[in-house]
């Protein structure tokens, strides 16, 4: 599998694994848990996806536990966490609202905690998970350059950030964020001409792509889109969802789509995305029928 990287020394597989549903399995043993890593690692899967915040701040665990029954799956995987969504759950059940917390204090005890219930020395991407109206972009990027300084974390980054909120956070740090993780798919192809895809690309930034299937809604929809896809995956010898992420590899900027599922057989096909081939006008084809109209 392709490689792409975010850092001199940090590089994620272009497929990315996504980890916010491992709570919410009927089936959270260590053992289960064990067998997704290793379908992944076998497609060449090696970046895995999390966030304290998944499963009400209890998806670091799960995947905490089955890397401590097998310590040697560690040294196989890029694991990437977000942090400063405060909701009223878990650790922060006692909180009246959810918020947005990117202060120096809080950024510091989340990264403790997602190494603490991850069982980690260090964690390969740390993202802000969404813009904060009351960051203070100083405090925030400095914070963000100690814990690279300190070895707590290898690289980091933002998700959910608009070209003008990356600017500013950037603005008061040494470090270089690394990539922006925003949702990108057919189901919502505006980051294609609302600026975002063409700032990240002019700067060499690689995207992650969160809900690359549209929620599950490429997987199971009716209508144009789900035709066009049926149509191509028939002809490739592959699912609605290999055609589906394709179009998102077609994309000259690298885009690195994080998929999540439990199912271990739709885990198993994540890397068939890898063998759909899409020519200019059926990547347009497709476009056409995200927009529902020709392009102009």
């Amino acid at each position: 599998m392709d490689r792409v990287s975010l850092t001199p020394d940090l590089s994620f597989s272009r497929l990315v694994y996504g980890m916010w549903r491992v709570a919410e399995d009927e089936n959270t043993t260590p053992s289960h848990v064990e067998a997704k890593i290793q379908s992944c690692l076998d497609q060449g899967i090696s970046t895995f996806d999390q966030a304290d915040i998944y499963g009400g701040y209890v998806a670091e665990g799960v995947l905490g536990a089955a890397l401590k029954a097998n310590p040697a799956l560690r040294p196989k995987m890029e694991i990437v966490t977000k942090c400063d969504i405060v909701a009223p759950a878990g650790r922060y059940a006692d909180k009246r609202v959810k918020y947005y917390d990117t202060s120096r204090a809080h950024i510091e005890y989340s990264v403790d905690c997602s190494l603490r219930d991850m069982g980690l020395d260090h964690i390969d991407m740390l993202l802000i998970h969404r813009p904060d109206p009351l960051m203070d972009h100083q405090e925030t990027g400095a914070a963000l350059d100690d814990l690279v300084k300190s070895g707590k974390v290898r690289a980091v980054g933002v998700s959910n950030f608009r070209p003008y909120d990356w600017e500013l956070l950037q603005s008061g740090m040494k470090t270089r964020l690394a990539t922006n993780q925003i949702e990108i798919s057919l189901a919502e192809v505006a980051p294609f001409t609302n600026g975002d895809m063409a700032f990240h690309q002019r700067l060499g930034h690689p995207m992650m792509a969160w809900s690359p299937l549209g929620g599950g809604e490429l997987m199971t929809g009716k209508g144009d889109i789900a035709d066009r896809l049926d149509a191509i995956a028939s002809e490739q010898g592959v699912d609605r969802a290999a055609v589906a992420v394709a179009f998102l590899l077609r994309h000259p900027s690298k885009i690195l789509p994080v998929l999540g599922t439990n199912n271990l057989d739709r885990i198993a096909k994540i890397s068939d995305a890898l063998k759909v081939q899409l020519d200019r006008e059926t990547w347009f084809a497709l476009y056409e029928a995200a927009l529902g109209r020709e392009v102009a």
